[in-house]
Formats: C-alpha cells, sequence, structure tokens
C-alpha cells in the first residue's frame, strides 16, 4: 500500500481542511482517504497499519501471548510498543501502558513521535504509571478487560526491583496464566545485556535478553528484537 504521505501527515492535512472549510474532523479525514483510494477514513487507517512493522507483529498474535519487546536503549523498543498498540486499537482492541518509568506528559510525547494521538481512540487507551506495578497490581487493574486487550509493560527488569514484590519468575508465571484465562496480549519491553554486539551479529536473541533475576524466557510465546530502525520476529 503506497499513500502520498504518511498517514500522520494525511491526518494533519485533514485537521487543516477541517478548519479551512469548516467541515467536521470525521467528514475531513473521509476526504482525505477518498484522495488516497479509500472509502472511508477508518479503511485506510486500518490498512496503514496492517503495512507497518507493528501491524504484522500483531497479525502474529494470539490473545493470550506473552511477548517481549526488546533492545539496547535508543533503538526504539518503546515507539515500536506504542505503534503496536495503536495497530491493536484501530482493530477496536483496548491498550493499557503501565510504566515505572514514565510520566502521562513524556508518552503523550511518545506518541506524537509517532504521528499518533491516544485521544483519536475514543478512550481505548489507558496510561498507568503506579509505583505500586507488579504482576498482582496488572491482574488487578486487568482483571475486567475484555479479551483481546493488549497492555504493555514498561519493562521487565523492574517488575521486582521492590523487595516487598514477588520474584520475577514467580510475577511472570502468575501472568501468564492470567492472560491464558482472561485472553490478553502482554508485552513486555525488556532491556538486552550490555555485553551483546551489534557488529558481531545484527539482532540481539533471546540469549541476550538481561536478566539480573532467574527468568525461565520459555514463559514468553514470543519476541521482538529492534537494532538500528530494523526488527526481527523470534519465537520463544
Amino acid at each position: 500500500m503506497r499513500l502520498s504521505a504518511p498517514v500522520h501527515l494525511l491526518k494533519r492535512q485533514a485537521r487543516l481542511l477541517s478548519r479551512r472549510e469548516n467541515v467536521p474532523l470525521h467528514q475531513a479525514l473521509d476526504r482525505v482517504a477518498a484522495k488516497e483510494g479509500f472509502g472511508s477514513w477508518s479503511l485506510l487507517a486500518a490498512k496503514a497499519a496492517e503495512a507497518a512493522p507493528a501491524g504484522r507483529l500483531l497479525a502474529r498474535l494470539m490473545p493470550g501471548d506473552m511477548v517481549l519487546m526488546a533492545a539496547r536503549p535508543g533503538q526504539g523498543k518503546t515507539l515500536m510498543s506504542l505503534e503496536l498498540a495503536v495497530a491493536a486499537m484501530t482493530q477496536g482492541n483496548r491498550a493499557v501502558f503501565f510504566s515505572l518509568e514514565y510520566m502521562h506528559a513524556d508518552i503523550l510525547d511518545r506518541f506524537r513521535d509517532i504521528g499518533s494521538n491516544p485521544a483519536d481512540f475514543d478512550q481505548l487507551f489507558d496510561f498507568d504509571n503506579s509505583d505500586a506495578i507488579s504482576a498482582g497490581y496488572i491482574i488487578e487493574t486487568l482483571r475486567s478487560a475484555p479479551r483481546g486487550t493488549l497492555a504493555v509493560i514498561d519493562y521487565l527488569q523492574l517488575l521486582d526491583q521492590k523487595r516487598e514484590n514477588p520474584e520475577l519468575m514467580v510475577q511472570i508465571r502468575a501472568l501468564r496464566s492470567f492472560a491464558r484465562e482472561r485472553g490478553l496480549v502482554l508485552v513486555f519491553i525488556s532491556q538486552v545485556d550490555r555485553s551483546y554486539d551489534s557488529a558481531r551479529k545484527p539482532f540481539p536473541d533471546i540469549g541476550d535478553i538481561r536478566l539480573p533475576n532467574p527468568l525461565d524466557l520459555s514463559l514468553f510465546d514470543k519476541a521482538c528484537f529492534l537494532n538500528r530502525g530494523e526488527i526481527q520476529f523470534q519465537a520463544t
């Protein structure tokens, strides 16, 4: 699928059209989509999401999956996780972003970086940066979440940083059981060990996941590794 401009620029064109001609934004979006050969903006957005790397990854995921999103710092794992959340919301699913690092303003900046806005998704997106985030907290928060909800946890290695939290292995096993029981997709942003050398191999792999505490990585179903703007999908 080839568009005349990236989706976020097409959306900006629609906003300008809406202001210039004093028409509702949804009408302006549909008019822009029509020029691109689509019957509506929702169809254009859905096709664009499917064609993007996040859309391709989402197509590989099933309800109940546990996913690693891993890279060294600065390689885009947070942005890819948000793009995955946007792809899920484009399909009408709910998305939740749990972060032990970001503030609300930070996550809005990251949305802008990918040319999106959580306000566009009719309250499908939730951001939670409670200091209490752990497996138990996530389970309680998502207990009534509908099947197909995608939750991002930022990040794996911080879940047991507080001494009062259970060991990481215990938490991941609990989240795995919960994800399967409720039909949720849980995406864990993960650090890659400093020993990984991109000059020796183009992508990190499951053996490069940083594990300050013991964890059986077979508890995860799939993994996505990023390096230098490229992405590699792997089964665990």
